[in-house]
C-alpha cells in the first residue's frame, strides 16, 4: 500500500468519525486533496484510490496539472486569486474558494461571460482577522455577498475561511462557529443568486473540529500527500 492511500484510509476514518460525533451523514463533506506543489504521480495515486475533487493554490500549476491529469477531475481554486490571472482558469474549475473582494468577483464575472460559462464562488471570510491572510471581515461578509450576487456570470454557493494555524484544534472551533453562524444569517436574506450550501473551512491540522462544526468541504493536503516540497 503507497503512503498516500494508507494517507486517505486514516484521512477517511477521521472525516467518518467526525460525522459520527456530530450526528452528520459522510456523504455531507466532501474532501479536498490538496495537491500544490505535489507532482502528478502523487496525484494518480490519489486519484487511483477514488479521489475526484482536487484543490490547488496557484494558477500555473493549476492549469499545467488540469492538462496532465483524466478529465473527470473536478478541480477547485483554494489559494489567493490575482484578478489578472482569472482568465486561466475560467470555465476550468468547479469552485472558486477564495474570492474577497467586489473586483475580484466583478473579473470573474468579465471572463465568466466571454467563456459562455456561470463560475460557482465562494465568498472568503478572515474570521480571525489575521493580518497575514486575505478575506472579508466576519462583519463585511454579507455585504460583500450582496454584491457578489448582483453578477449574473457568477453564482453564490457559501463561504470559506483559513483558520489559524494552531497546536490545538479546538482552538479553532470558534473560528468555525462564527463562520457557519454567518452563513445562517445569510442564508436567511435569502438573497437571489446565492445559497449558503457550501462552508469550505478546516485544513490538515483542523479538519475533524471544522466537520463537527458544520463543513461541507474539508482541504487536506499534508494529511494525505505528506509535508509540503516548496523546492520545485
Amino acid at each position: 500500500m503507497g503512503i498516500v492511500t494508507e494517507n486517505l484510509k486514516n484521512v477517511e476514518e477521521k472525516i467518518q468519525a467526525a460525522c459520527d460525533r456530530a450526528g452528520r451523514d459522510r456523504s455531507e463533506v466532501t474532501l479536498i486533496a490538496v495537491s500544490k506543489t505535489k507532482p502528478v504521480d502523487m496525484l494518480m495515486e490519489a486519484y487511483n484510490d477514488g479521489i475526484r475533487i482536487f484543490g490547488e493554490n496557484k494558477v500555473q500549476e493549476l492549469t499545467g496539472k488540469i492538462d496532465a491529469m483524466p478529465q473527470d477531475v473536478e478541480w477547485h481554486m483554494i489559494g489567493h486569486l490575482q484578478r489578472n490571472k482569472v482568465k486561466y482558469i475560467a470555465g476550468k474549475v468547479a469552485l472558486i474558494h477564495s474570492v474577497d473582494s467586489f473586483r475580484l468577483a466583478e473579473e470573474i464575472n468579465i471572463q465568466a461571460k466571454k467563456h459562455g460559462v456561470i463560475i460557482p464562488i465562494l465568498v472568503e471570510v478572515n474570521v480571525a482577522d489575521e493580518e497575514s491572510k486575505f478575506g472579508v471581515e466576519l462583519a463585511d461578509a454579507c455585504q460583500l455577498v450582496k454584491e457578489c450576487a448582483s453578477l449574473d456570470g457568477i453564482t453564490v454557493k457559501g463561504l470559506m475561511t483559513i483558520a489559524p494555524f494552531v497546536e490545538n484544534p479546538e482552538d479553532n472551533r470558534d473560528v468555525f462557529k462564527a463562520l457557519k453562524d454567518k452563513s445562517v444569517d445569510i442564508a436567511a436574506k435569502k438573497y437571489d443568486n446565492v445559497s449558503m450550501d457550501v462552508l469550505s473551512m478546516g485544513m490538515t491540522n483542523d479538519y475533524e473540529v471544522a466537520i463537527e462544526e458544520g463543513a461541507t468541504m474539508v482541504r487536506v493536503g499534508t494529511g494525505i500527500f505528506g509535508a509540503r516540497n516548496y523546492n520545485i
